[in-house]
């Protein structure tokens, strides 16, 4: 595997480091439109299997992870009660505004919205804190990480790092469920 991942190349490892150096920080983010104060991307050096690599890491809070499962339930079902479901694709117009569903999608996003409103109500959906280890991606060692905190911010992300570079991560096993917050008016 270290051979053809470049993830594991002595030279490309060296080069990040350096580049790390420079920044002062031990990870990078990887610029990404899906990165947020709930959810980011980023890069840094660990050891995997006793050798050296640069992971990439994804890390998101906990409420993410449970709306993300809400979600993905919700879509099953509609699935199911809509034999011609496709998932549905918010488009922008020219101004960045999302354009109008059509019946169809309409019907199928209120259907999504009543199964999680049920599955919420029911506090059927829980997750817990977990880490999750990817050695099939191309370039170096995945990793996905959910934990049960507000924000993901550049104290987090180093905290992170450094526990799992000294093998000390200490996950929280609790499944939890939140709810979905409502914008207030």
């Amino acid at each position: 595997m270290g051979s053809t991942n470049k993830g594991f190349d002595i030279c490309s490892i060296e080069n990040f480091k350096a580049d790390l150096e420079k920044s002062g920080k031990n990870y990078c983010i990887v610029e990404s439109d899906d990165n947020s104060d709930e959810y980011v991307n980023f890069n840094f050096v660990g050891i995997y299997e006793g050798k050296e690599v640069i992971y990439d890491a994804a890390i998101y809070t906990l409420r993410l992870h449970h709306a993300s499962e809400l979600y993905e339930v919700a879509e099953h079902r509609a699935a199911k009660h809509f034999p011609e479901f496709k998932s549905i694709k918010y488009e922008e117009d020219e101004n960045g505004d999302l354009e109008a569903l059509d019946d169809f999608e309409e019907e199928i996003g209120l259907f999504m919205a009543e199964v999680i409103t049920e599955l919420e109500a029911e506090d059927e959906i829980k997750v817990s804190e977990h880490l999750e280890i990817d050695d099939k991606i191309d370039f170096g060692i995945g990793l996905d990480v959910a934990l049960n905190i507000g924000v993901i911010n550049d104290a987090v992300i180093s905290k992170f790092i450094n526990d799992y570079n000294e093998d000390s991560i200490e996950l929280d096993p609790t499944a939890y469920s939140f709810q979905l917050q409502e914008e207030d008016n």
